[in-house]
């Protein structure tokens, strides 16, 4: 995903929130000094089947499905769910706003971790990042990429993993955890599950795949959004 291809989309996530470009640079350029590069390459999943897993609450009924992949990339909480029922995680993607601690003894035990900036994490990315392995730190920005900073393309933890399995060459993406009408958010997580939805769309698009996660969904989706090159 270059970001001149992700830009138009960025823009009309920054409208709809209402947030602001700025925020998001400083948050970037925050994580850029405090992160090292790291080659993404380290993440072979090239040909693989990669389980994104959400953090929905249907996630512990869906765990087979992780087990069944050949790497499991972890959104947020999910990563513990996954780690107490004995799965491996091969990434876990992250904002740091639920469970840094996770985060932080994941890089500890050599598993890499997305983590991501954006514009109201900057205190948390300052206060847990420095306690991280560093060498085991992707940094990530919804903005334009900047140093060790990568942009691949997504909003939330979620649809972030499924964009970077997608830059690594996976061959399959399966989506165990996902509740995008999940009743128990409020509305602005409600907005970013929307969201969530239109770039898993975008994403099979792209990929020319059909992800059952969006099965009985993808026609209703509004993908005004999407640039029409697809």
């Amino acid at each position: 995903m270059e970001f001149e291809t992700w830009e138009p989309v960025y823009d009309a996530i920054l409208a709809d929130f209402g947030y602001g470009r700025a925020g998001d640079e400083r948050a970037r350029d925050v994580l850029a000094d405090l992160a090292e590069p790291f080659d993404p390459d380290r993440l072979d999943v090239a040909g693989e089947s990669v389980a994104i897993a959400g953090a929905g609450p249907s996630l512990a009924g869906e765990l087979d499905a992780a087990r069944d992949a050949d790497a499991v990339f972890g959104a947020s909480t999910a990563a513990d769910t996954l780690r107490e029922a004995g799965i491996e995680v091969d990434l876990m993607v992250t904002d740091l706003d639920k469970n840094p601690g996770t985060a932080r003894d994941l890089t500890r035990e050599g598993v890499p971790v997305a983590v991501h900036a954006h514009g109201d994490n900057v205190y948390a990315l300052r206060e847990y990042v420095p306690t991280f392995d560093r060498e085991q730190v992707l940094a990530t920005t919804q903005a334009a990429p900047v140093g060790p900073v990568r942009n691949f393309g997504g909003f939330t933890d979620g649809d972030r993993a499924a964009f970077l399995a997608d830059h690594l060459g996976a061959a399959e993406l399966v989506f165990p955890g996902w509740d995008f009408d999940d009743p128990d958010v409020d509305v602005e997580k409600a907005t970013k599950l929307r969201w969530a939805e239109r770039l898993l769309y975008w994403l099979e698009i792209r990929r020319d795949e059909r992800f059952s996660v969006l099965d009985g969904r993808r026609e209703n989706v509004d993908a005004s959004p999407i640039p029409p090159d697809r």
